[in-house]
């Protein structure tokens, strides 16, 4: 079982619903040590004294923060502690709203809730079941790690999931970045969602999904703790040369995502993307009077 790293309560109105916090997530990614190579002696970062230039311990050390260059104002753990938060030991459910309505930039780490004690079990179940059938997400608020935290309380699996959820004022606009004016045809969009479609699936199981980077690091670091030299791994595609002709380039990645997917070369079948067709008036029968002459304005280009 994962470790509890946050324990209160969630609070529902005047339901609560004592909880433990723990990580949704685990971290397989291989980390690394630095050694010092001529006799392989672990190199450790070491706390120093800008002032006193000497090593300090655990002990001597405390949070502050710096006003100036030449002001440093110290912030005790007791101050922070007896700060008014009155999200300091629970989880406020402050709204519900549809979880479309989240901009997924700003979500986070996830944590699962699990009900603290045989007493929680009925209020955590009543949450876990409105929330299932409301369709919407909880918004809420608490402390943790010395601030205060907005999060979303959804479910998952009959589990009440915390998800991190970043302030408003924590968002870049993306507006500076956004690309200038430029024209996309039809036949272009229609070329793209083709190739969505033979790239859409139901989930995200498969050997295409997995950590192949890590694997390999593994395999190096097996193969050198033997003493022996590692395998070689195929090299990576090369890069994809410039897009000229994005049609060319749509169709042949509709054709080679087939492929991939194991259809015949029948479905694989890739025709250049009709060109509209220009309108050409039907010439009519010439009558031999014309009631009303009319002028026939040109359509804005």
């Amino acid at each position: 079982m994962p470790r509890t790293i946050w324990s209160g309560a969630i609070s529902f109105g005047l339901v609560t619903v004592p909880i433990h916090v723990q990580s949704a997530t685990e971290d397989h990614s291989i980390h690394f040590h630095q050694y010092h190579l001529a006799d392989m002696g672990r190199v450790r970062n070491r706390k120093v004294c800008e002032l006193e230039d000497r090593e300090v311990g655990q002990g001597e050390i405390g949070k502050g923060y710096e006003w100036s260059k030449d002001q440093i104002v110290p912030i005790s753990d007791a101050e922070l502690s007896n700060l008014p938060l009155p999200t300091a030991k629970a989880v406020e459910i402050d709204a519900f709203v549809p979880l479309d309505s989240i901009d997924p930039v700003r979500l986070g780490e996830g944590y699962y809730l699990a009900p603290d004690g045989q007493v929680a079990v009925k209020p955590y179940k009543l949450l876990v079941k409105a929330l299932g059938r409301s369709a919407r997400v909880a918004v809420a608020k608490w402390a943790w790690h010395g601030r205060e935290r907005l999060g979303i309380l959804r479910v998952k699996e009959e589990v009440l999931v915390l998800q991190l959820m970043r302030w408003p004022d924590e968002v870049r606009d993306p507006a500076e970045l956004a690309p200038p004016e430029v024209e996309v045809s039809e036949q272009e969009i229609d070329g793209a969602l083709a190739l969505m479609d033979t790239m859409a699936r139901e989930d995200l199981e498969g050997e295409e999904f997995r950590d192949t980077y890590t694997e390999a690091l593994a395999r190096v670091i097996e193969a050198k703790r033997e003493h022996r030299e590692p395998a070689e791994e195929p090299e990576p595609a090369a890069e994809p040369a410039k897009v000229l002709d994005l049609m060319a380039a749509l169709n042949e990645s509709v054709a080679r995502a087939r492929q991939d997917r194991g259809e015949s070369d029948t479905h694989a079948d890739v025709h250049e993307m009709p060109k509209p067709k220009k309108q050409t008036a039907k010439k009519q029968p010439a009558k031999k009077t014309a009631k009303k002459t009319t002028t026939r304005r040109s359509r804005p280009a």
